[in-house]
């Protein structure tokens, strides 16, 4: 069982090892990010605190630090460094305190770098023994960028990219700094508008904080297994980057150094992507492998143009092929949403999982995978990795019951049906699993209370129309007929849902939602109330049948405007995992591996009914 898995104990050896790695010496390099994007490299002692440290950003940056908070992840930190380790990005952001034009914040250049950050062109941030070979190409590029070799700018997509070269010219790392990030500051293509820590392009993926999950996207790679490209986290110093506040000239002469927190990716030559490519030709299990990350990390941006395609036979358009999958910004998101997986409906997805992939799959473990990125990414939310958790035991409970890919990936998918987003088979189990959690929680404290209140709170609860709260787990698992449609795989990106979301709001239906009552209980108050008895209708919900329970549901924030410089439409939030305590996680996770199962048979019954001729069973 998952439970026995996740309860089981973290290698004492592991955490000894980076424990002492991280406190064996008093002195610690951080590197401490405003807001802005403007980075600067620190050598911490044991007497340097929060002043000292913002007071020493404000020398050396000209940035207001008064009323400004240091972040390291989720923990504000006080005034203690204690829990800062060596190599750890720190986050200078403004509480209250609007930024003056007249004191604009500038990054060190020039003479200030040699005088205050004594850390080298390129540095890698963490200690992974996985960062062996980015550390070989950290090396060639030094070198040739003393030969002269500059990088180039990658056009293509949202954010700022680089192109990083070797000193034959090659390109051999692609560099994309996380204050360049779509809504970022220093953002070279428009989307600006959103400080760093903000929500961004998806709303549970907060502006800054892409970078890092490309590097726990390879982390998790265990053994190769999909073929992520290797990936670190680095602060790199170059006059490529962009700055819009005014600290470049315009002329490239007049270009300063300038320091970025950045991913930092092996560029592997590859002749397509997959949007240029007939799939047939994919192997079954190079998609299976992709997928199965995909599914680990809940990708909510896996489209054709970031599954690069590399010939392997050199002739041809139909040879043997090999996948690279890369683009791992928008995985572990904080909170579940919408994901995008393009493999959904290829035919490879549909073909049961081999013997090899199933024993992958089991040998998975997601508390250790949580504990190592912890370690090896310090800055990561803890609602990141619940998402990971989830998901994690959600694929090893569904690959042991006999589901094949695509199925998996349709129970997490969302549908959108007469332009309203309803929540995925996923979300409906979590959300069942918080509702009993809540009913549990209540029964028990009117127990406790020994009044008339149990009486009262049951005849409440029979008026309120939840009269069958005593079979509701039958109905929702035994009689959930969803609709299977084309969920997810229809060949569109990220951009174009945006666009239709934007459309939608555009020409919104006149219909007045239907207004129900609440349930009284805690989960009731933090979930939309067009989540309200969600199971009890869940057996009324017909196959493509409009659901007006969900009507409430829409993308917030819409604008008729498409301007870059206007916020995208924000996904519907539906299951938020981090509002629980430790208790109720655990509590939540056993009440989510409960009912997986009769989800699974619900999930068989209607895919094997809709399949017209293909099944998973060959």
């Amino acid at each position: 069982m998952a439970v026995a898995v996740l309860n089981s104990p973290i290698s004492g050896e592991y955490h000894r090892s980076k424990i002492l790695e991280g406190k064996s010496s008093g002195r610690r390099r951080v590197f401490v990010q405003t807001d802005t994007g403007c980075v600067l490299g620190l050598e911490l002692d044991r007497s340097d605190n929060v002043h000292t440290v913002k007071r020493r950003l404000q020398i050396a940056l000209n940035v207001p630090t008064e009323e400004s908070s240091l972040t390291f992840g989720d923990l504000v930190l006080k005034n203690d460094l204690s829990a800062v380790r060596n190599d750890s990005p720190l986050l200078l952001t403004r509480n209250l305190l609007q930024r003056s034009s007249s004191t604009p914040c500038l990054s060190p250049t020039g003479k200030d770098l040699q005088q205050k950050d004594p850390s080298a062109l390129i540095e890698i941030l963490g200690r992974s023994s996985r960062f062996s070979r980015p550390k070989q190409l950290v090396k060639d590029i030094v070198k040739a960028i003393k030969k002269g070799v500059d990088p180039i700018p990658v056009h293509s997509g949202l954010g700022g990219a680089y192109y990083f070269r070797n000193s034959q010219g090659e390109s051999v790392a692609i560099v994309k700094p996380t204050d360049e990030e779509p809504f970022a500051p220093n953002n070279p293509k428009g989307f600006v508008g959103k400080a760093l820590g903000q929500p961004g392009l998806k709303r549970s993926v907060r502006v800054g904080e892409t970078g890092f999950r490309e590097v726990a996207a390879y982390l998790l790679d265990y053994d190769h297994f999909a073929n992520v490209p290797p990936t670190a986290l680095v602060k790199i110093t170059h006059t490529i980057f962009n700055v819009n506040d005014g600290v470049n000239g315009s002329k490239p002469h007049d270009r300063k150094q300038v320091s970025k927190i950045a991913s930092f990716q092996q560029f592997i030559p590859h002749d397509f992507d997959a949007s240029d490519h007939g799939t047939s030709s994919f192997p079954v299990a190079a998609v299976h492998r992709i997928g199965i990350l995909d599914i680990r990390i809940f990708n909510t941006d896996r489209h054709a143009g970031n599954l690069l395609v590399r010939k392997l036979d050199g002739v041809g358009r139909f040879g043997q092929v090999e996948l690279i999958p890369i683009d791992h910004g928008l995985c572990l998101p904080e909170s579940l949403e919408d994901p995008y997986f393009e493999w959904i409906h290829w035919p490879q997805a549909s073909i049961p999982f081999s013997e090899d992939e199933l024993e992958y799959i089991k040998q998975l473990d997601p508390v250790k995978d949580s504990d190592m990125l912890r370690m090896e990414l310090p800055m990561i939310r803890e609602a990141c990795l619940r998402v990971l958790v989830l998901c994690t035991v959600f694929l090893k409970e569904a690959a042991a019951y006999g589901l094949c890919l695509s199925e998996i990936g349709e129970m997490m998918s969302r549908e959108f049906r007469s332009r309203e987003e309803e929540p995925s088979e996923l979300e409906l189990v979590c959300i069942e699993a918080r509702r009993l959690i809540a009913v549990e929680k209540e029964v028990s404290s009117h127990s406790e209370a020994g009044d008339e209140e149990d009486i009262q709170f049951d005849i409440d609860c029979d008026v309120a129309e939840v009269d069958s709260t005593p079979k509701v787990a039958y109905d929702f698992m035994t009689k959930m007929p969803f609709h299977v449609g084309f969920r997810g795989g229809n060949g569109r990106n990220l951009l174009s849902k945006v666009e239709e979301c934007i459309e939608e709001e555009e020409s919104e239906g006149e219909e007045e939602p239907v207004r129900r009552k609440e349930f009284a209980t805690p989960l009731a108050l933090n979930r939309p109330p067009t989540i309200s008895k969600l199971s009890m209708s869940l057996k009324n919900i017909g196959l493509g049948e409009k659901n007006p329970f969900y009507r409430n549901a829409k993308p917030e924030g819409t604008s008729a405007n498409r301007s870059a410089n206007e916020q995208l439409p924000a996904s519907v939030s539906f299951v938020k995992l981090a509002d629980m305590n430790d208790e109720e996680w655990t509590l939540f996770l056993e009440k989510f591996q409960e009912l997986l199962h009769p989800a699974f048979a619900s999930r068989r019954s209607v895919s094997l009914g809709q399949r017209l001729g293909t099944s998973c069973q060959f």
